[in-house]
């Protein structure tokens, strides 16, 4: 099963100029919660999600309008491919840690997300012949990895730092 078979089509996507209120509503309207950033040539820059938003209007002293994406999105973006094998998808998403990736084509433009929704929804099912199907032990296997202990970092406010 190729990952083109499983993900959501045509993403919503920003501009690293696009004001974090804007991104809000963008995600609002399309029922999303990442959204890829893309510059010159519409080629993914990176990707804020809707936790960046969250965390950076309750960290810093700036309204929603003045912010913009730019300054909050993650840069090192790791994505897929459309022809790439959905069972390598996965494994991608447990290592990293990510709940989604960015699909992108040979030249670096966004064709659609794949997420974890997208791979439990498709798992099990038998449809695609000659291609061995997502089990919902990998399925699992991968969720645990995924979603395993995790501790946040801790920055140091000690007087003096």
């Amino acid at each position: 099963m190729k990952v083109k078979d499983v993900m959501t089509q045509s993403a919503v996507c920003c501009t690293a100029g696009t004001n974090v209120g804007e991104a809000v509503e963008l995600m609002w309207v399309h029922n999303c919660g990442m959204l890829p950033v893309t510059g010159t040539g519409g080629k993914l820059e990176g990707i804020v999600t809707d936790r960046d938003i969250s965390i950076a209007l309750g960290t810093r002293n700036r309204l929603a309008g003045e912010l913009t994406v730019g300054e909050i999105a993650t840069k090192n973006v790791v994505t897929c491919k459309p022809e790439d094998e959905i069972h390598e998808a996965l494994q991608t998403m447990a290592k990293k840690q990510v709940r989604r990736l960015p699909v992108v084509n040979e030249q670096g433009v966004p064709q659609g997300i794949l997420s974890m929704d997208d791979i439990i929804t498709h798992g099990d099912l038998n449809k695609w012949q000659g291609c061995r199907e997502l089990s919902a032990e990998e399925i699992v296997r991968a969720l645990k990895r995924l979603y395993g202990q995790r501790k946040p970092a801790v920055r140091s406010h000690a007087a003096g730092t």
